[in-house]
């Protein structure tokens, strides 16, 4: 649309495009456009479009590892961590204001090496003492409504489709964590670290589903709890007797 905004946004999840749905650009789309390109606008100047696609490549994750950081600060981390994260954080967004030739010699796997052992100390201070360690876990589909994930890392962890129905993520890490399709009906994720919207609307869950007061209830989430229905077990057949 000439306005740049998507004609079926409305539409996406029943068109069967639900993944368009939780992209987030982290505010690197708005970045490139009104600050790296000063307003210009790549239809009237088609050919600034390949620099702006090279310069939002870059300043997508470097905007996603400041909203971590973000996070971090957040957790109150004893005084020496907060300030490797707050210089962490500034060095990044130095990185971010460049113009598009110093954002095409940005090394963005450097940076997230640098900033990723602060975040993994951030979040180890936080979750103290600890609880299980399932970093970068392979979980689909996996039932884990009984399973202990109270201050559990989280971390990279594929829980595509898996079961927390009622689960306490309570000071569980959940940074990365792939949550497409996973039923958080009832679950409690009102203290559960580095949590972003994207995940929540990737995946199930209901009204009883707690959630912290910065994030928002997905629309598409069932507006009543559903509650399976156990049928009643039948009393088997009298025979009988014989004669």
């Amino acid at each position: 649309r000439p306005d740049h905004r998507c004609g079926i946004h409305t539409e996406l999840r029943q068109r069967g495009f639900p993944g368009c749905t939780v992209f987030d650009c982290f505010g690197a789309g708005q970045q490139v456009a009104q600050v790296t390109f000063g307003g210009r606008d790549w239809r009237d100047a088609p050919e600034t479009l390949p620099a702006m696609a090279e310069a939002f490549a870059v300043l997508r994750p470097l905007h996603e590892l400041l909203w971590y950081l973000t996070e971090a600060v957040a957790l109150h981390p004893p005084a020496d961590l907060r300030a490797e994260l707050e210089r962490a954080r500034a060095e990044t967004l130095t990185l971010t204001e460049g113009g598009p030739a110093q954002l095409r010699a940005v090394d963005v796997a450097d940076q997230r090496n640098r900033v990723n052992p602060l975040l993994s100390r951030a979040s180890d201070v936080a979750r103290a003492p600890g609880g299980a360690d399932r970093r970068g876990a392979h979980l689909l589909g996996v039932d884990l409504r009984r399973v202990d994930l109270r201050r559990a890392n989280l971390r990279g962890a594929l829980l595509i489709g898996a079961d927390l129905r009622g689960a306490d993520l309570g000071l569980a890490d959940v940074t990365g964590a792939d949550l497409r399709g996973a039923d958080l009906r009832g679950a409690d994720l009102r203290r559960t670290l580095f949590l972003h919207q994207t995940q929540l609307d990737a995946a199930r869950g209901d009204t009883r589903t707690g959630l912290p007061p910065e994030l928002s209830r997905p629309a598409h989430w069932t507006a009543l709890p559903l509650t399976p229905v156990r049928q009643p077990a039948r009393s088997p057949a009298r025979r009988g007797r014989r004669r």
